[in-house]
């Protein structure tokens, strides 16, 4: 277990806590309001994790067959439980929406699976990496959203979050389509041509 595997793992633990606080009404007396604040922090060290973990890994060749398969899964869970939770939160996902990128992912983890057995790899899209980046964006400003109803940024502007989260959702979703576009070329131009697929 190095360094870049904890991360991982921190990152797994941390997903039933941001559920917590998401989900538990009575949770010290505090509002939804404060424990979405409270979520949108516990979800953006999640997320640094997630970007911190493959750097170290790459930069001391710490990269192991654990941590390959771990930290996508990781990365899925953590982005699908916020997905549903903001679904069931006041609809602040489009529940469509939440169907179509957690969709991608379950078909592109197959997609890539399915490649790796028969001894091809899949690398990752620029695209794939866009859209996590867009969906962190989202959720952490839907989470402030529920909150507060504005950002300041920088004390000049008032950038509404809702609107900042919606649309970095949309973007995110339109990522995934085409990203998941992408993936499944490659699997046929790799797998399915050659068995006649």
């Amino acid at each position: 277990m190095n360094l870049p595997n904890s991360l991982t793992l921190l990152r797994v633990l941390l997903i039933p806590v941001f559920i917590y606080f998401l989900s538990s009404s009575t949770m010290f007396n505090l509002t939804l309001g404060d424990r979405a604040l409270i979520a949108a922090g516990i979800f953006f060290i999640a997320s640094l994790t997630d970007g911190l973990d493959g750097y170290i890994a790459r930069k001391t060749g710490q990269i192991t067959k654990l941590g390959k398969l771990f930290d996508p899964i990781a990365d899925k869970l953590l982005t699908s439980a916020a997905l549903i939770l903001l679904v069931a939160l006041d609809n602040q996902v489009p529940a469509w929406i939440a169907i179509v990128i957690i969709g991608r992912e379950f078909a592109v983890t197959g997609l890539r699976a399915a490649a790796s057995s028969e001894g091809y790899v899949i690398p990752a899209y620029e695209g794939g990496k866009a859209k996590m980046v867009f969906q962190i964006i989202a959720i952490i400003a839907l989470l402030i959203d529920l909150g507060v109803k504005n950002v300041d940024l920088f004390g000049i502007l008032d950038l509404e979050a809702w609107l900042i989260g919606t649309v970095a959702i949309w973007i995110a979703m339109l990522l995934a389509l085409i990203s998941g576009i992408q993936y499944f070329v490659q699997f046929w131009d790799k797998i399915g041509l050659r068995e006649g697929m």
